[in-house]
């Protein structure tokens, strides 16, 4: 027997012993969070996830939403128990999504852009519900060419990411890969005709600087005899897909603040339902589309998508506890995690370039995150006055 969307809505309003706020709204753990402010995370579980998460930063900042005191005056008894639950979600959202990178970079006998399917499957179908209970068009006319485009960007992007995590050092290709909101900046001057100030200047120096350092070309510091070279790496194609992928995960960001409007849903829905196609489409063309061996290759692709799913969640229950500038912070636990795992499953040790590489690509992301955080903050709030230059 079929129940109206009223009534499914009724039967939740009872089961959560709240009212429902009127019109479309999150479903679940959804619930707290503004629509503008997850509007961007909508490819998150689909792209570098710190992208998505710096899109939040950038709307908190300037677009002068209120509705932040209310959904933490809701949280207040258990931000009061721990104060710092917000934080340490983001960091296990980091934790589950540098899990997602080792499977990639684990299972050699599946082609990253399978790998890629598969976890746009762990996206699209936890957002399904969402989209049909809040009743929001799924292809909006007027934004379709936008969706499509974000989309095609979005998914070249993580497959150009996997291929990265599949030919360089894990650590390296993750730092690259994270320095995508670094150059959000760059391209939004270009497109958006947005600001680039000298904050945001000397990120992207930075950033590139530590890029340099990561990758190591021969042609700028020499070989090194003494260099240990793995037989299964082309650093030069790992660090030029890396390279690539931040230039495709830069404009998606730029797509995303144009599609700020949408409910984050619709453009999950679309994201996930258009790359799995994609991705589909590139392995049957390709020739690298096949069934994962049953047993250890199944169960590691299936912990793909839900360490994508789980990863999703905690962010999303962090934002709900946090401001996005604190949380982007907490997120570059992903580069920790990132030379760990390397030690811990690779045995391999991060060269002294990679490390202070890193040191760089990590500072330039914490300073894009304290600036937006700092810009977000009220005008007359002490935090923001000890933020100093990065406030203005």
């Amino acid at each position: 027997m079929s129940m109206s969307c009223h009534g499914f809505r009724r039967k939740l309003e009872v089961l959560q012993g709240t009212s429902a706020p009127k019109g479309p709204g999150p479903l679940g753990y959804w619930g707290g969070l503004d629509p503008r402010r997850v509007a961007a995370f909508g490819g998150c579980g689909a792209m570098p996830e710190h992208l998505e998460l710096q899109h939040l930063v950038d709307l908190s900042a300037g677009s002068g939403d209120e509705t932040l005191p209310n959904l933490l005056e809701n949280k207040r008894p258990l931000i009061k128990r721990c104060p710092y639950l917000g934080l340490l979600l983001a960091t296990l959202s980091s934790l589950f999504f540098s899990l997602c990178s080792v499977i990639v970079k684990s299972l050699v006998n599946i082609d990253p852009m399978q790998l890629a399917m598969f976890r746009f499957i762990g996206v699209l179908l936890p957002t399904i519900p969402i989209v049909i209970y809040t009743e929001q068009p799924v292809f909006p006319e007027g934004k379709r060419i936008l969706l499509l485009l974000r989309s095609i960007v979005g998914t070249v992007g993580l497959m150009l990411s996997f291929y990265a995590f599949r030919n360089m050092p894990l650590a390296d290709a993750s730092v690259i890969v994270f320095s995508v909101p670094v150059f959000v900046a760059l391209f939004a001057r270009v497109f958006l005709k947005e600001p680039c100030g000298i904050w945001n200047t000397i990120s992207i120096i930075l950033t590139l600087i530590g890029v340099i350092l990561i990758t190591h070309p021969p042609f700028l510091f020499g070989d090194d005899p003494g260099a240990e070279h793995n037989q299964n790496y082309n650093s030069l194609r790992g660090a030029v897909a890396a390279f690539i992928s931040t230039i495709f995960g830069a404009n998606a960001y730029v797509l995303l603040r144009v599609l700020k409007g949408l409910h984050f849903s619709v453009i999950m829905t679309n994201f996930g339902a258009i790359a799995i196609i994609q991705t589909l489409f590139y392995s049957y063309v390709f020739g690298v589309l096949c069934m994962p061996i049953c047993g250890t290759e199944r169960f590691l692709v299936v912990c793909l998508a839900l360490f994508s799913y789980l990863g999703q969640i905690l962010l999303t229950m962090s934002l709900q506890m946090e401001q996005a500038g604190p949380v982007a912070i907490a997120r570059s636990a992903d580069i920790v995690f990132a030379f760990l795992w390397q030690v811990m499953f690779f045995n391999e040790i991060p060269s002294k370039f990679s490390v202070c590489g890193a040191v760089l690509v990590l500072s330039s992301v914490m300073l894009v995150g304290l600036r937006k955080w700092a810009l977000a903050l009220p005008t007359d709030s002490q935090l923001r006055s000890k933020l100093g230059a990065l406030a203005r």
